[in-house]
């Protein structure tokens, strides 16, 4: 097992003896609160890191205006800010596919708030990571030296099914393959970040970001007029920017997003960032590969396309290459691709980057191939694949997490401590069976933020995907990133696959950082007449939501 760190029970003993014998007075005390019964020690979510609540039961001071302006709501504000949100969401279309059934994604109202010094850390910690898996891939794919000096072993690149040998000796333009990463973020019990996990391929959820902010700006101006909230909306900006600069050849590039189509999961998003970028949404079915040039169809003919941001994996992008039965992607585009007649985003065999396996190396590699101590720790992970490590897994079922490496969703994992005997015994054989395809990890008691269940405030465990782009010469990480929440009482899972809903992520700006706020003063005064309505009677909200654009209409319809 490789050691990043252990976690004692000090810290959760200490929390819980704290919140019996604190005698200063907090707002969560009081009985009118709606955190009235929040810090309950003999709960399911004593031994977790609270992020807004310390150890001896007061505010931390970057929640602290935060906590006092909710604390003054009673049940029916909360009532009717939270319907707000609801409709607000539910009028933009912004939706996902849970059972085969499209529906809003939950957005809690408590935002989550990060101070700007904790920012910092996470932000060169996401984009270390970011340039150690970038040269990883190029290397990889090319002279596979990280193999030859034995820092991963050659077993984990040709057993791994996201390893294509199509893309080997492929080298973009400017060198980069990873345009946009999300790095899923953990905190421990004792409140330290970590790494759950890198998504590499078409990470998705950062148009969540930017509509739960602009929900949020909506129903609670005034609180941003009492904090210093970097903004989101310019995520579009970067990306375009990254894109440009993978068609380095080309003065003015032609740039589509390619999407599988309306019944995606993730069409919301494909349909915002194609607006916001100002390119054209399209299909394969809008695309064509001739003599290794990819054509976008248009009504005045065909037109070279240079870079392809695509959200489809894969085994759909080319059958020629891959799936020969798919038909959402381009046949010929990765010939296209090796010629250097079109960029495609992310590049093609991302994935050995982020499997799950490769995962529990990347401290190494970043070792390795920057010559740095890695900023954001892994969580503790046993490598199943390895023999001594299967048998304590094996030995400790009963106590760990395991998870499919090829899992996704929140699918497939099995907690330890909540399965029947029969289930942990069917999942020693499988384990026994395909050791490669599984790693363990301790159950990571996950920090806790206040979320609105019924007409109160309760703990919920949560996690946070940051999102980086990446344009070949410097990492922007987006200052916020998804948080995501997992509702049911008790749970660990927040993956919205799993009933898991959202919250909007404050990033705090430095006192003396000149960065753009969220809402600064004029614009807080430009929305007065209609949002500041908002802060006084939220059954009104109703009256003044803006009719839905036609795009809109159209999400919803479908």
């Amino acid at each position: 097992m490789r050691s990043t760190g252990t976690v004692g029970d000090d810290v959760a003993m200490s929390r819980s003896v704290a919140l019996r014998t604190s005698t200063r007075p907090t707002k969560a005390s009081r009985p009118d609160s709606p955190f009235d019964g929040y810090l309950d020690p003999d709960g399911p979510y004593r031994d977790a890191y609270d992020e807004m609540f310390a150890a001896d039961g007061t505010v931390r001071s970057f929640y602290r205006a935060l906590h006092d302006s909710i604390a003054a709501l009673d049940t029916a504000d909360l009532t009717a800010r939270s319907a707000a949100i609801d409709r607000a969401l539910a009028d933009q279309g912004i939706t996902f596919s849970l059972s085969g059934k499209e529906r809003p994604l939950p957005l809690d109202l408590v935002p989550r708030v990060i101070a700007a010094a904790e920012w910092s850390k996470l932000e060169r910690g996401v984009a270390q990571r970011v340039r150690a898996l970038e040269a990883f891939l190029a290397d990889v794919y090319g002279e596979a030296q990280v193999l030859r000096d034995g820092v991963v072993p050659y077993g984990l690149i040709t057993s791994c099914a996201h390893f294509h040998r199509e893309a080997v000796g492929l080298v973009p333009a400017n060198g980069v393959r990873i345009h946009v990463a999300g790095i899923d973020l953990i905190r421990d019990a004792a409140g330290n970040f970590r790494v759950l996990e890198d998504n590499l391929r078409s990470p998705s959820g950062v148009s969540y970001v930017m509509e739960n902010r602009r929900t949020m700006a909506r129903v609670f101006p005034d609180l941003f007029a009492r904090y210093r909230v970097r903004p989101v909306g310019d995520y579009a900006t970067h990306l375009l920017r990254a894109l440009r600069a993978a068609a380095s050849n080309v003065a003015d590039p032609t740039i589509v997003v390619l999407t599988p189509g309306v019944h995606n999961s993730a069409y919301f998003e494909h349909s915002l960032l194609a607006r916001q970028m100002g390119v054209e949404l399209v299909e394969g079915r809008d695309l064509v590969c001739r003599d290794n040039v990819v054509y976008i169809l248009t009504t005045e003919g065909e037109r070279p396309v240079d870079v392809i941001y695509r959200r489809i994996d894969d085994d759909f992008l080319d059958p020629l290459h891959f799936r020969p039965d798919s038909v959402l992607g381009v046949a010929g585009v990765v010939s296209a691709a090796r010629a250097g007649n079109v960029v495609v985003a992310n590049a093609v065999g991302n994935g050995v980057g982020d499997d799950k396996l490769t995962y529990t190396y990347v401290p190494d590699l970043v070792r390795y191939y920057l010559n740095e101590k890695p900023l954001l720790p892994n969580v503790d992970t046993y490598r199943c694949w390895l023999p001594d490590e299967l048998g304590h897994v094996l030995d400790t079922i009963d106590e760990l997490v395991v998870k499919p490496v090829e899992g996704s969703g929140g699918y497939g994992i099995v907690f330890g401590p909540n399965a029947t005997a029969r289930e942990l015994t069917a999942l020693r054989r499988r384990l026994r069976a395909n050791p490669r395809g599984w790693i363990a990890q301790p159950v990571v008691q996950l920090s806790t933020v206040p979320a609105r269940i019924g007409d109160r405030l309760a703990p919920r465990h949560v996690d946070l995907r940051p999102f980086a782009v990446n344009d070949g010469t410097d990492v922007f990480v987006l200052p916020g990133g998804l948080t995501r929440v997992a509702l049911p009482e008790g749970s660990l899972v927040v993956n919205s696959s799993q009933g898991g809903g959202s919250k909007d992520t404050w990033v705090l700006a430095s006192r003396t950082a000149e960065v753009e706020r969220e809402l600064d003063a004029a614009t807080l005064a430009a929305k007065s007449e209609v949002d500041g309505i908002l802060t006084r009677s939220p059954d009104l909200i109703a009256e003044h939501r803006p009719e839905p654009t036609s795009s809109q209409q159209q999400q919803q319809q479908q």
